[in-house]
């Protein structure tokens, strides 16, 4: 398929897809008689996992990493263990992400009823304590 339709096909501009290429997060395309780029649809796979590590927030350098391991079974152990950190990671995130929402969700709650702006403070700062009081509770045992 031309670089248009991979494009297309995947979201990415053309001079995104040149970038990937230049940067070796995907492989030089084989060209045609006329020099244009021809990709084999099996890229489309691979460009879906770039474009998971892209939203996940790995770093461009560990995505080249990852990009030059690929093709090497000999990196398995590598390429399992770049994955498993960057997992550990995003788990983090979502972690802290799930902690803001609760945030979010006593707020909006909150905004719900007929509370006052100091009792909503009051409020908020309560159920900290009690979590607080719960975790601490918890990890003594």
């Amino acid at each position: 398929m031309k670089i248009g339709e991979l494009a297309e096909r995947t979201g990415l501009s053309a001079h995104t897809i040149r970038y990937y290429e230049r940067i070796g997060l995907l492989p030089y395309a084989t060209r045609t008689q006329a020099r244009h780029r021809d990709y084999d649809a099996s890229i489309l796979a691979w460009i879906d996992v770039l474009g998971r590590l892209k939203t996940t927030g790995m770093r461009l350098r560990d995505m080249q990493a990852y990009a030059r391991m690929r093709a090497d079974p000999a990196t398995v152990p590598e390429r399992r263990a770049l994955l498993a950190r960057h997992r550990a990671a995003v788990s983090a995130r979502i972690a802290e992400l799930k902690a803001c929402l609760a945030v979010l969700d006593d707020k909006i709650a909150a905004y719900g009823g007929s509370l006052s702006m100091t009792e909503i403070g009051h409020e908020y700062q309560d159920r900290r304590n009690q979590r607080a009081v719960r975790a601490r509770k918890a990890r003594i045992g």
